[in-house]
């Protein structure tokens, strides 16, 4: 077994703190990961809170994972010692259901494995990547561009292929008119891709504080759902509508600025079920849709993408010791837009 060190909460009440722990042998696909830079997401609270399931405790969180190859199987071919690499909501799954056949392991209905909070295949917990080091299998393993910003890249592993999957799926693009609900760690990445895919950005916030941010970021145009009026001029406006907002809230304002044929994509997992008139969407042919990351070529393919027109995301990059304030201020909005851990501090 290999040795590791990391953050962990001991149970769903305990705080993150510092624990050794073990990883798994090289395999002969496998390859082992220096872990440089991991980020924070929301899912991170949601879990080591059991906010959403029971979870498997000791819980080591991060599913935003990047650094570079320290180790490789004799078998390995997609890797050699030194190179990045980036690992993101799953390390693994059974590779011949439909899904994983079709390119979407994240949907595995056989024998998924996420990157914590989950049983490996050996039947041993799966840690993530609030640690120094990871041992993963080639095959879920992404190649990263040494021409971005290490620390912005790793959010893209989470909060960049929520965002892009769903806009490349609708073929969002010119001539598109797309709205962003939220500006937070997933809306700003829709305002990016949004924009780097040819489409007219209008931002949706209940805070007019942003809309300098919002435009800072891309957007052509902001508005602000509380102003009644505003959303009013809004009515018919947006051929898709993506909201990235987690916290509950009303969606039928917002399929009323769909066009005729308009799709409402939601990728912020509110908690609480939605209420929707079946009249709301009969009148205008308009979709409601959901989206769940990405398979592996859809990740690689947005790592691409994001290398080819220099996109990364906007963090704060902070030392490992400070994650209780970072969970702090994520929950109150306040972060300019992910949390990026810097392993040199644990």
């Amino acid at each position: 077994m290999i040795a590791a060190k990391g953050y962990a909460a001991q149970t769903a009440e305990s705080p993150l703190a510092p624990w050794q722990f073990e990883r798994r042998e090289i395999g002969a696909h496998d390859v082992q990961i220096e872990i440089l830079f991991c980020g924070v997401c929301h899912t991170d609270i949601h879990l080591t809170r059991n906010e959403w399931f029971p979870g498997i405790f000791p819980m080591v969180p991060g599913h935003e994972i990047v650094g570079r190859i320290s180790a490789v199987g004799p078998h390995v071919k997609k890797f050699t010692i030194g190179d990045l690499g980036g690992v993101g909501v799953m390390v693994d799954s059974c590779r011949e259901c439909e899904d994983c056949r079709n390119g979407q392991e994240q949907f595995c209905t056989i024998a998924p494995v996420q990157t914590y909070n989950n049983l490996d295949h050996d039947g041993l917990p799966a840690y993530g990547g609030y640690s120094d080091t990871i041992v993963v299998s080639e095959d879920f393993v992404h190649h990263i561009s040494e021409k971005l910003d290490l620390a912005a890249v790793a959010p893209l592993l989470c909060a960049g292929i929520t965002t892009y999957s769903p806009l490349k799926k609708w073929n969002v693009g010119k001539g598109h008119k797309l709205a962003v609900v939220g500006l937070g760690g997933l809306g700003h990445m829709g305002v990016k891709f949004g924009r780097a895919l040819g489409a007219d950005v209008t931002v949706i916030s209940t805070s007019p504080g942003k809309e300098a941010a919002a435009r800072e970021l891309g957007a052509h145009h902001f508005v602000i759902s509380k102003d009644e009026a505003q959303m009013k001029a809004a009515f018919k406006s947006f051929d898709f509508v993506l909201d990235t907002v987690a916290g509950n809230s009303d969606m039928n304002p917002y399929l009323n600025t769909l066009k005729t044929n308009g799709v409402y994509i939601n990728v912020g997992l509110p908690s609480k079920p939605w209420e929707v008139s079946a009249f709301s969407l009969a009148v205008g042919n308009k979709v409601i849709a959901g989206s769940g990351a990405g398979g592996l070529p859809e990740t690689q393919q947005m790592l691409d993408f994001c290398a080819e027109h220099n996109i990364v995301s906007d963090i704060e990059l902070i030392d490992i010791r400070d994650i209780h304030t970072a969970y702090d201020r994520m929950q109150k909005g306040d972060v300019k837009y992910r949390f990026v851990i810097d392993m040199k501090t644990l």
